[in-house]
């Protein structure tokens, strides 16, 4: 199996998302990037972090009140903690933000490509062949993730994906749509695809389970040997 990826190619890219032109015949199913609000709160943790860091604040809020310190002392010992609590999670949204503001996704009749990357853009195309198996990790809202299992030996290092990839999968990346909008529709249009495209009829997930516990359900399944 070959994995193609380009670099750099987001100022010059032909088309939308792609670094060039689809061939003949070859068509857009669906395109789009990761919700920021989902991203910040599944891939960057940013509800954990703030919590994290409330509890360090009262902690030692009250180490200086119990001390014996005032209120104008425990005010003056909290000054610097809240700003660089503060200056912290602006920037894990910022993140976030820009993660979900430059990547892009697109399900053709033929492949998937990720355009990923901030400061350094890579594209990914894996046609639709190369997936071994999928599955929809449903979330709150109709957003969701879809983890792609590549065939062969082939790999995408994990730091080349992220966080565009399935979490805690490092020896063997698994690379995901993260925090897709109205994530069941999508995974719909994917297996329809890949059906198409292998001529295997794919395994329909079950939104509803994995809307109940936000477990992942399977879009297809590798073939028994």
């Amino acid at each position: 199996m070959t994995i193609e990826s380009h670099g750099h190619e987001h100022e010059f890219e032909p088309q939308f998302g792609l670094p060039e032109r689809l061939p003949a015949g070859e068509r857009i199913l669906w395109q789009g990037s990761p919700d920021f609000a989902a991203l910040a709160r599944n891939a960057f943790h940013l509800r954990k972090l703030a919590l994290y860091f409330s509890v360090l604040l009262v902690a030692r809020a009250a180490t200086v009140f119990g001390s014996g310190g005032s209120a104008g002392d425990t005010l003056n010992a909290m000054a610097w903690p809240v700003l660089l609590t503060v200056l912290a999670l602006a920037s894990v949204t910022t993140l976030a933000w820009l993660t979900a503001r430059t990547a892009v996704y697109t399900v053709t009749d033929q492949r998937v490509v990720m355009r990923i990357g901030i400061v350094l853009t890579l594209t990914f195309n894996l046609p639709l062949r190369s997936i071994e198996s999928a599955a929809l990790r449903a979330g709150s809202g109709g957003c969701g993730d879809i983890v792609l299992k590549l065939a062969g030996s082939d790999r995408i290092a994990w730091l080349h994906l992220w966080p565009h990839a399935r979490p805690w999968r490092l020896a063997n990346p698994e690379p995901s749509l993260r925090c897709v909008p109205e994530a069941a529709s999508v995974a719909a249009t994917l297996a329809q695809a890949w059906s198409g495209a292998t001529g295997v009829t794919a395994v329909p997930a079950d939104t509803t389970a994995a809307d109940a516990g936000h477990t992942r359900q399977p879009l297809w399944q590798p073939s028994p040997t």
